[in-house]
């Protein structure tokens, strides 16, 4: 009976997605993890360098604004102050309000500190108005030749002012002051690109904000609005002016750096999103993810490809085993897949016809099993030739065997005891007529017939008899003393006779004997009856075809029953049971 395999545990698919996904995508996914760690380190880095040089060049261009109105103050107070009205000094005055938009108004005092000219843009102009500004914030600390810078006022609380003064070279010239109106920074801060949307702002010292692309952030001076812009500076400065990541006003998160303008300590802080700052990590993120959905889904494609390739091979071979294994021995795997599973293949039809084979002799003895004696049944079949059972005539050596006084022990002994004797002798003798290549007709009671050089030929019959009957007398002797042991006396004779036989099956079907017909049958027969205890008796026959190769002692002319003459015997010299019955 042919019992289903058992479920497979796992899939092949399973194990080749798990093998080439950790051979296709496991070192894919280390390496762009990898690429992606130093990536995003070493862009971080040149963030962090891009970031600070704009906003160094951010403080610059702001730099830039100031000094410019610094340098346009500077060349108006070069003369010194005579005691009448100075037209020249208010054309300068008018120039430069003209040339610098910023300015909205400008203040000269002379050495004393003694206002003496006042031009504005929004108010009236004064001449010698004697205002004092020694509490200006602007004039602390001012030396000749140098700017002072006040701090960001807001009017009205809306656009930034800061006041700037301007000594000259020598204290008789005086100061001028300038009111600046910081609203028109917007041009330069509005002009600062980082990347592509990233821009710049600036905080004073206190944190409030003075420029800023969207000036309505700077008009309404909202401190709340400046919060995270001010967290955005407090993180540079915690980090020593390191690039930080944060969030604006609009809770963008961003990247920011930062660059100090000195004398009037203000921030410029330039900013970009972290989108557009880590835009080409994210691009190798993303291009890693496709790369490991791809390839998970090449291992799949492939294993599923390889699993389909197996699938088929394995099922004929399973296929073809489960009719092997099911006796149909003709079956024949076809694969041609030229790999290993043709080569299984191969050896599967090897096998299949050595069963077959095999089947076929174990039928064919088991036929010839069921009329000859199993030894005759197997060497026909190692004959390979089913018609040497045929009736024929062939010279043979006929063997007789026979234990002396088994009638009388078997009417003395019980049944069992007789029934175990048999079985012993017909072991030792089945062995010995084996071991010669010889053929057991039959056993009968307490004699035996087995034949040389019948159905199949061998060489030497004769000799190879006598050296049979040796080995017979030995095996029996040896378990007859055993016996003797026990109260039994037993003999064994051996007679042997050559000559030509008819051979061959007799009987009819189902009750068929292979045995041999003739007068040597007869001879041997009676020979075997002559012979004594121990004693191997053969004809003449026998003795000329031994003649020279094993000592036979020439006994006297015998009379048998049904020759009419009487008949030349020889006797086998055994010297082995010799020696030991003189013991």
């Amino acid at each position: 009976m042919t019992h289903s395999p058992l479920a497979p545990r796992s899939s092949l698919f399973a194990k080749y997605f798990l093998a080439l996904f950790a051979a296709v995508v496991l070192p894919l996914l280390v390496a762009s993890g990898s690429e992606a760690w130093f990536g995003h380190r070493d862009q971080r880095a040149r963030l962090n360098d891009l970031l600070n040089a704009e906003a160094r060049s951010a403080a610059a261009k702001i730099q830039d604004f100031i000094d410019g109105i610094r340098d346009q103050l500077a060349w108006t107070v070069q003369l010194p102050w005579s005691d009448g009205a100075d037209d020249r000094r208010r054309l300068d005055a008018f120039r430069l309000l003209r040339q610098v938009p910023a300015v909205v108004s400008l203040a000269f005092v002379d050495a004393s500190g003694r206002e003496r000219l006042f031009v504005s843009r929004i108010g009236l102009n004064r001449i010698e108005g004697g205002a004092e500004n020694s509490l200006n914030a602007a004039l602390t600390g001012l030396r000749p030749g140098s700017a002072g810078y006040g701090p960001v006022t807001f009017h009205a609380g809306s656009e930034p002012f800061m006041t700037i003064a301007v000594t000259g070279n020598r204290a008789a010239v005086g100061i001028v002051i300038a009111e600046v109106n910081l609203k028109l920074i917007w041009d330069v801060i509005s002009a600062i690109k980082v990347g592509r949307t990233g821009e710049a702002f600036v905080l004073d010292q206190p944190g409030r904000l003075v420029a800023h692309p969207d000036i309505s952030l700077v008009l309404r001076a909202d401190k709340a609005v400046t919060l995270p812009l001010q967290g955005l500076r407090a993180d540079i400065l915690a980090r020593n002016g390191q690039a930080v990541a944060g969030r604006d006003t609009t809770g963008q998160t961003v990247l920011a750096a930062m660059a100090q303008i000195p004398g009037v300590d203000w921030s410029v802080v330039v900013k970009q999103p972290a989108a557009e700052a880590f835009r080409p990590i994210y691009a190798a993120l993303w291009r890693t993810a496709a790369l490991l959905v791809g390839g998970a889904a090449f291992a799949a494609a492939l294993a599923y490809w390889l699993t389909q390739r197996m699938m088929g091979p394995i099922r004929l071979l399973e296929d073809g085993v489960a009719r092997i294994g099911a006796g149909q021995f003709d079956y024949r795997i076809s694969l041609a897949t030229g790999d290993e599973f043709e080569r299984l293949a191969t050896r599967f039809n090897e096998m299949a016809g050595d069963l077959a084979v095999s089947q076929e002799r174990s039928e064919r003895i088991g036929r010839l099993k069921r009329f000859l004696a199993p030894q005759v049944a197997e060497l026909v079949d190692q004959s390979g030739d089913a018609s040497v059972l045929d009736g024929r005539c062939m010279e043979v050596v006929v063997v007789f065997g026979d234990l002396r006084g088994f009638t009388a022990f078997s009417a003395r002994a019980q049944p069992e005891t007789v029934m175990s004797v048999l079985s012993d002798y017909y072991d030792a003798l089945d062995k010995v007529v084996i071991e010669h290549g010889a053929t057991l007709t039959n056993f009968s009671g307490d004699g035996m017939m087995v034949l040389l050089n019948a159905p199949v030929a061998c060489s030497d019959p004769a000799l190879r008899a006598i050296h049979m009957a040796h080995e017979m007398q030995l095996s029996v002797q040896s378990l007859l003393r055993d016996r003797s042991a026990l109260g039994h006396r037993l003999g064994f004779s051996v007679g042997l006779a050559m000559g030509p036989a008819i051979v061959g099956r007799i009987g009819k079907e189902g009750r068929l004997d292979y045995t041999a017909i003739g007068n040597v049958v007869n001879l041997a027969s009676r020979l075997c009856a002559s012979a004594r205890d121990t004693e191997i008796l053969t004809d003449m026959v026998v003795a000329h075809a031994v003649e020279g190769q094993v000592p036979l002692v020439e006994q006297d002319m015998r009379i048998l029953k049904g020759f009419d003459q009487p008949i030349q015997v020889f006797s086998a010299v055994n010297n082995e049971i010799s020696l030991k019955q003189l013991s």
